[in-house]
């Protein structure tokens, strides 16, 4: 029996992955579980949390299914990405894949071309319809400023485990990401020591993977990806 868990982002909650999770679902028979990390979901309440509390609520899902399932996949998007790497390490699972996950922190770059197109599509009349402005407009207000020291203590406390993920892995990261720069899918192929690494960038992909342009995409290839029983080393590009 396969079980396969999911861990969301950092102030987001479980519809991040909403997507890739009914797909999983609706295309196998497995155990599909997207745990609401401590503080985190549609309504924040981050003020009394900490890093450990979020380590916490995913590890405690884990533990859950490894009484209960033979093989476990884990799936960890930007924050919890790491979190999915660090569980990765410690128990034992199937295999991994780390959507945009947060090896490195903002990518400043990106963020003054992402403002600067929301400054030329509010002019137009059109930045309504911009569907990352809109994620994150009513977000930012409810994220105490005290939780952005815990995210990096969490991305800090979890980068060492890395090197002891030993498990066939998935990188995917998209190269318009304007809060992770793209080049932490490198840093994870090279500090991720496993021989069995596969590393995907989507030229159109912004940072919500599973909610952006290629989320067909995305779907198809984290699926594929876990169902394969290959032991190749892919490194590719997707248009």
């Amino acid at each position: 029996m396969i079980a396969c868990l999911l861990i969301h982002g950092y102030t987001g909650g479980p519809y991040e992955l909403g997507p890739l999770a009914d797909y999983l679902d609706k295309h196998t028979d497995w155990h599909i579980v997207v745990p609401t990390l401590a503080g985190h979901g549609t309504e924040l309440q981050l003020e009394d949390t900490t890093y450990k509390d979020w380590i916490d609520s995913a590890e405690k899902s884990l533990i859950q299914l490894t009484s209960k399932y033979d093989q476990i996949y884990l799936i960890g998007f930007s924050m919890g990405g790491m979190i999915a790497a660090y569980l990765a390490a410690k128990y034992n699972v199937k295999k991994l894949v780390l959507l945009a996950a947060a090896g490195k922190y903002l990518d400043f770059k990106q963020i003054h071309k992402d403002i600067h197109g929301f400054i030329k599509e509010r002019l137009k009349g059109d930045l309504q319809h911009n569907k990352l402005f809109n994620h994150y407009k009513n977000k930012l207000p409810q994220v105490p400023f005290k939780s952005s020291f815990e995210f990096m203590k969490l991305v800090n406390y979890t980068r060492p485990y890395l090197k002891e993920v030993e498990v066939p892995v998935l990188i995917a990261q998209g190269l318009q990401d304007g809060l992770v720069p793209y080049k932490t899918a490198y840093y994870f192929d090279e500090e991720i020591k496993s021989k069995q690494k596969e590393l995907v960038l989507l030229d159109r992909s912004k940072h919500l993977l599973c909610l952006g342009e290629d989320k067909d995409t995305v779907n198809q290839m984290v699926y594929e990806f876990l169902i394969r029983n290959d032991h190749e080393q892919i490194q590719t590009k997707i248009s």
